[in-house]
């Protein structure tokens, strides 16, 4: 029954004999209580106070993860905290997430550049480099501004019709170029789209009345005599004149009655007196 020859002794092997220590001075982040995975932050928030229990536990791959006095629950992929620029369409990979590696994941962008750890800073993706437009070569694709990285923002535009476009895909074009009618209908001209289905730019044809034809494009002057085909009718009892054929303006010819020159009729056979003496060509 010795008196006072007890021991106190501290967490950390700090002793006092006969009376209690002190004061232990106790880091209780120094035997590693949140894991050996080197995936959490350990922080003893004051330990000259000695206060046991107190020690917390943080997520490196996301420090809004945290427990007190234990290891806290991590995600084992990093990519769960979405580090990634999903703007510019960057995917992340963890390749190995079951070590909880910190910072061995990659974020790729859609033309393939790609950095470790942390988001690209610029993937200047070009959206038009991938045929969004479709592959018939029937439009054209633009995208306005490839230093953005912005994506979804390309217009595809109808190489037939540039009225005709859409953003973010492809536009619905009209596959037979005649719809768009670009003839000179003025000279009378008539469009024909040999196979439409194909939707082939520039093999359509336009064609003049007298049979002048152009491919790809309207006829430049179709030289259009109207009174070759014989309007005023076949009975010779008028004459035709198609005053500007030069012009290629079509229903300007006129028509005059042989037997009296004053009836006359544009666009159209004249009205002509079936009997001859009501011109009176007597002398009375």
């Amino acid at each position: 029954a010795t008196v006072k020859d007890f021991t106190c002794t501290c967490p950390n092997g700090v002793m006092a004999t006969g009376g209690a220590v002190t004061a232990c001075i106790v880091d209780e982040c120094a035997a590693n209580p949140c894991g050996m995975g080197n995936d959490q932050d350990c922080n003893d928030p004051n330990t000259a106070s000695n206060k046991l229990h107190d020690f917390v536990c943080t997520c490196k791959s996301n420090s809004m993860i945290s427990k007190v006095d234990g290891p806290a629950t991590c995600s084992k992929n990093e990519c769960d905290a979405n580090p990634c620029d999903s703007t510019q369409g960057q995917v992340c990979n963890d390749p190995d997430p079951t070590p909880a590696t910190v910072k061995d994941f990659t974020c790729t962008c859609p033309n393939g550049v790609m950095a470790t750890g942390g988001a690209v800073t610029a993937c200047i993706v070009d959206e038009c480099a991938a045929n969004p437009c479709g592959m018939g070569n029937d439009q054209d694709c633009n995208d306005p501004d490839t230093a953005s990285n912005k994506l979804h923002d390309f217009t595809c535009t109808c190489k037939s019709n540039s009225m005709i476009s859409k953003i973010d895909g492809p536009a619905t074009c009209s596959k037979n170029e005649c719809d768009a009618n670009p003839c000179d209908s003025t000279q009378g001209q008539v469009c024909n789209d040999p196979d439409p289905t194909l939707a082939t730019v520039k093999d359509f044809t336009c064609t003049c009345p007298n049979g002048v034809m152009a491919t790809g494009g309207a006829v430049t002057a179709c030289i259009v005599d109207e009174c070759a085909a014989n309007p005023c009718g076949t009975k010779g009892d008028q004459d035709c004149n198609d005053p500007d054929t030069a012009s290629n303006k079509l229903h300007d010819f006129v028509c005059t009655c042989k037997s009296d020159g004053k009836k006359k009729q544009t666009d159209g056979p004249a009205t002509c007196s079936k009997n001859e003496c009501d011109a009176n060509p007597c002398d009375s």
